[in-house]
């Protein structure tokens, strides 16, 4: 247990790694947002054409939706104590800031007895990863930052960031 009397829910009483317990719980509507952002480097602004960058590999936002969509659907293959869960909905944008950043929003929805934060920022994460990889060949300057949980709906607690 923590000072402020919170308790980590992945840690049984012996300290162990555990699942958290979500049978008695009962379904409702949650929802998620994260976010992602990649510096792009001025080689790779130069690159765009309209509102993607093509290259060898395809059109690189085009194929960082489609990765982090596939991403968040595979959250419980990822991240060790996440629940299987069948998202109901996924959606992914990207967008170019006046800093030169692709910010990547993805926003998750189920109907389920726990949480989609994770899927949301796995598809964002996964989204920014991507990016990454297809532009590592033009650049090495790309940095990847703020992987962020933006809001959360149902279950105990409601946040918005």
């Amino acid at each position: 247990m923590k000072k402020d009397g919170s308790e980590f829910t992945h840690i049984n009483s012996t300290g162990n790694p555990q699942m958290v317990d979500i049978g008695s719980k009962s379904e409702n509507k949650r929802s998620a947002v994260a976010e992602s952002r990649v510096k792009l480097t001025e080689d790779l602004i130069n690159l765009l054409e309209g509102d993607d960058i093509s290259t060898k590999k395809g059109p690189v936002f085009s194929t960082a939706i489609i990765a982090g969509i596939m991403g968040a659907k595979k959250t419980h293959e990822l991240i060790p104590m996440c629940h299987p869960i069948a998202l109901e909905n996924c959606s992914i944008s990207i967008k170019l800031n006046e800093s030169n950043e692709a910010v990547i929003r993805c926003k998750t929805e189920i109907t389920a007895k726990t949480g989609v934060e994770m899927e949301a920022l796995t598809g964002a994460t996964i989204a920014a990863l991507t990016i990454y990889d297809m532009c590592k060949s033009v650049s090495k300057g790309l940095v990847i930052s703020e992987s962020k949980l933006i809001s959360k709906t149902g279950g105990k607690n409601d946040f918005n960031r």
